[in-house]
């Protein structure tokens, strides 16, 4: 298998969990994720934490990027992390979050199985790279 199919068989979903309305910054990371070759399922707006599994669980996806700007990352990203090992998908799904999260708060998430966090003004290319060399293999 060449290393080009196997970029283009990284499944992904972009998410937006809880009340927070903006959406630019996840349907750039979408469209970047897309022309890098993935595979992306964009969640909507104003998904509760158990919707953001179900759609992890049932697409299948190697890597859940979720998109939070209101500072409910401390109580929603935990939820998430949470259902996915209830349908032991927590090992298998490289977990993403995205957005204005403090440096205080990030050492948090990764105690909770989050393999990154990228801040505002990290590039495009920085994230698809960290997906392809940590994408887990099928």
């Amino acid at each position: 298998m060449s290393s080009e199919q196997e970029q283009e068989s990284i499944r992904c979903l972009v998410a937006k969990v809880g009340l927070d309305g903006h959406d630019r910054g996840a349907h750039v990371i979408a469209r970047a994720f897309r022309d890098a070759g993935f595979e992306v399922i964009y969640s909507g707006l104003h998904k509760a934490p158990e919707e953001i599994v179900q759609a992890a669980v049932q697409e299948d996806v190697d890597v859940l990027g979720i998109s939070i700007l209101s500072g409910a990352h401390d109580t929603l990203v935990p939820k998430i992390m949470d259902g996915l090992e209830e349908y032991g998908a927590k090992d298998d799904t490289l977990v993403l979050v995205g957005g204005v999260i403090p440096d205080e708060d990030r050492d948090e998430l990764m105690d909770e199985g989050v393999s990154a966090v990228f801040g505002p003004g990290t590039s495009i290319e920085e994230t698809i790279e960290f997906v392809r060399e940590n994408a887990p293999e099928r």
